[in-house]
């Protein structure tokens, strides 16, 4: 499984280089790719036996006429993760349909069960995810989710509009050949699939949500704010959502909201780009806190 992934993220990564210009036309050596890719000979053999499988390029290693790169060509997401990332997103759905509230017990050998991996990567992730305060550990009686506090969450807000803007900024100057806009292609065509279907998948809109801002994260890469998502995503994706009472109004808007959003992207207007990504993070903002109104309330805490 590892050895797949490896390959699945080298071959789209292969992909984008050969959307974006980056890499010559026929492909270097094995050695070059495999200086550029940071992978084995061996993965670099699999790339270039998918490219020419999917008649990307030929035997001798030549584009092939006409044949451009497509949404369709990459594998998904879930298929490159790695580990972590895998036990992260379980661990955040397992949040969200869990109604998950402060107070609430979290047991290692539960989860490893039901995301069907060992305990010890259950465990590294808790650990790691326990240093924005979130989690406790207690002894001899697992982990304990200690939620958050309204000062914590408009300390975060702050910090995501900074990282947020900048990115969105930097997105709509991405060159017509970035493989960006085939994926914003790709998510706006999910995000009016959902729209369609809203009714009975509301629930699928955190995870679209949380592709489509990593998706803007992505036009200015940044390890510190990458890692800084991991808390995003909990606090603003997953975790305010566990306030089910107009669960499908607020994610129908947010949908609307979104589109917005990625027609501003897609025009690359800056002006239009600003005004929609305030907006959207504007109503994000209010959900929250009011979702932390409602917790005080039913926790009796307020």
């Amino acid at each position: 499984m590892k050895t797949d992934t490896v390959f699945k993220k080298a071959f789209n990564r292969t992909l984008d280089f050969i959307a974006q210009g980056e890499i010559e036309d026929p492909l270097p050596s094995e050695n070059e790719l495999r200086r550029r890719l940071g992978v084995s000979r061996t993965t670099i053999r699999k790339v270039l036996k998918e490219l020419v499988c999917r008649d990307i390029v030929s035997t001798a290693r030549s584009r092939a006429e006409e044949r451009q790169i497509r949404p369709t060509d990459y594998f998904p997401d879930v298929e490159t993760m790695s580990r972590n990332l895998h036990v992260e997103q379980q661990f955040m759905e397992w949040m969200l349909r869990g109604d998950t509230k402060p107070g609430t017990l979290i047991n290692e050998l539960d989860l490893a069960r039901q995301f069907g991996v060992a305990t010890s990567g259950i465990r590294e992730f808790l650990i790691r995810f326990s240093r924005f305060g979130l989690l406790e550990k207690r002894p001899n009686s697992g982990w304990i989710f200690e939620g958050f506090t309204e000062d914590f969450a408009l300390e975060l807000f702050e910090i995501r509009v900074m990282f947020e803007l900048r990115s969105a900024r930097l997105f709509a100057r991405q060159p017509d050949q970035s493989p960006l806009w085939a994926k914003l292609e790709a998510l706006k065509r999910a995000h009016l699939d959902l729209l369609s279907e809203i009714e009975h998948r509301f629930h699928d809109f955190s995870s679209l949500d949380n592709r489509f801002h990593r998706l803007v994260n992505e036009a200015s890469p940044n390890r510190f704010i990458n890692d800084f998502y991991d808390i995003i995503t909990f606090i603003f994706h997953y975790h305010y959502q566990w306030n089910k009472r107009d669960e499908k109004q607020r994610n129908h808007a947010a949908l609307i909201e979104h589109l917005a959003y990625i027609d501003a992207l897609l025009s690359h207007d800056p002006i239009g780009v600003e005004l929609a990504a305030t907006a959207h993070l504007s109503s994000a903002k209010e959900t929250l806190m009011r979702s932390l109104v409602t917790m005080g309330r039913t926790d009796g805490s307020a």
